[in-house]
């Protein structure tokens, strides 16, 4: 019941802030740019931000010593929900029109299949339940799965800007990778506690406005579609299933299979069992390719993830 009534709060919150930004675009209050202005915000400043204050604090060798397992257990998910989703993601782009469509819309469903809302929403139904002990343990445990999400899956958001090794390395060390290598060095250094104190702030301060600005913007890009549109996408539905319901079960029953630790197994299920996070509108929206899938798989899949996070928790874990 508490992870139903926090799941549930979230949502509303979550709501709450897309229907500002769904009313700024109705009511053009902001004018139809202010998307790309938001998402780009994310991208070079919020992200980046939120990336390096995070490993900064977590990321020291004491800590890797002491959660190896957790980060090798999640090191395996986040390879195994990589290999998968490529399969995946193929068959939701089978009858699209054009090859560059095709290829764009693949890798939104590669990006989709792969990661959840894992931070965002993983961290806040943690620390609800759990506390700020086990979130710390969950965050070093989504690691592993934060370098990939920011090495492989943000890339594969942003468009190249021609190709060879050199528009692929720039288009890996994207600012919020950037963020996250620049704050683990210095963690691992030690350096954080020389960071001076207004720094600190200023960038928990940027990484604060993470969440809030991306429900603004997915309320706004949502603002510019029909809302028929959106929720007739029978592939965002089948795509849901698949986030909500059929990775994460599979994924849990598996660490159950190999005896993994409780807490690795509970880990496994919150961060895979998140619903379809928000990057797929933020990058979509800052480098000017179709907003209109991540919209759809935003607006379902938080609205199913009330009922489906805690049902998944009841069955697999409780």
């Amino acid at each position: 019941m508490q992870v139903f009534t926090l799941t549930l709060n979230q949502m509303l919150m979550m709501f709450s802030l897309m229907l500002v930004g769904f009313c700024l675009r109705k009511k053009s209050i902001l004018p139809d740019n202010a998307g790309t202005v938001m998402s780009r915000l994310e991208t070079y400043v919020f992200s980046p931000a939120l990336a390096f204050i995070t490993q900064i604090v977590n990321c020291n060798v004491l800590n890797f010593k002491k959660y190896s397992v957790f980060m090798l257990y999640s090191l395996l998910l986040i390879l195994l929900a990589i290999a998968l989703a490529y399969p995946l993601s193929a068959l939701f782009v089978r009858r699209a029109k054009g090859d560059k469509a095709k290829e764009t819309l693949k890798k939104i469903y590669c990006y989709a299949m792969a990661f959840g809302n894992f931070g965002f929403m993983g961290n806040f139904l943690v620390l609800g339940v759990w506390g700020s002990e086990m979130l710390f343990k969950y965050t070093m445990f989504t690691f592993p799965i934060s370098v990939f999400c920011y090495g492989w899956g943000i890339p594969l958001l942003i468009p190249k800007k021609g190709r060879g090794i050199k528009a692929t390395l720039k288009s890996i060390f994207n600012p919020p990778m950037l963020g996250l290598v620049l704050g683990a060095i210095l963690g691992l250094f030690g350096m954080g506690k020389y960071m001076p104190d207004f720094l600190t702030k200023a960038f928990n301060s940027a990484a604060d406005c993470m969440g809030p600005v991306a429900m603004v913007l997915a309320g706004f890009v949502i603002g510019g579609f029909e809302m028929k549109s959106l929720l007739s996408d029978k592939k965002v539905y089948c795509a849901t299933l698949l986030r909500l319901i059929i990775i994460p079960a599979a994924i849990t029953l598996l660490m159950k299979a190999i005896n993994a630790p409780l807490e690795c197994t509970l880990f496994a299920l919150i961060c895979f069992a998140t619903p379809l996070g928000l990057n797929t509108v933020v990058y979509p929206a800052a480098f000017g390719t179709d907003t209109k899938p991540g919209a759809s798989m935003a607006m379902i899949s938080h609205t199913l993830s009330v009922i489906t996070i805690p049902l998944m928790y009841l069955i697999f874990v409780a």
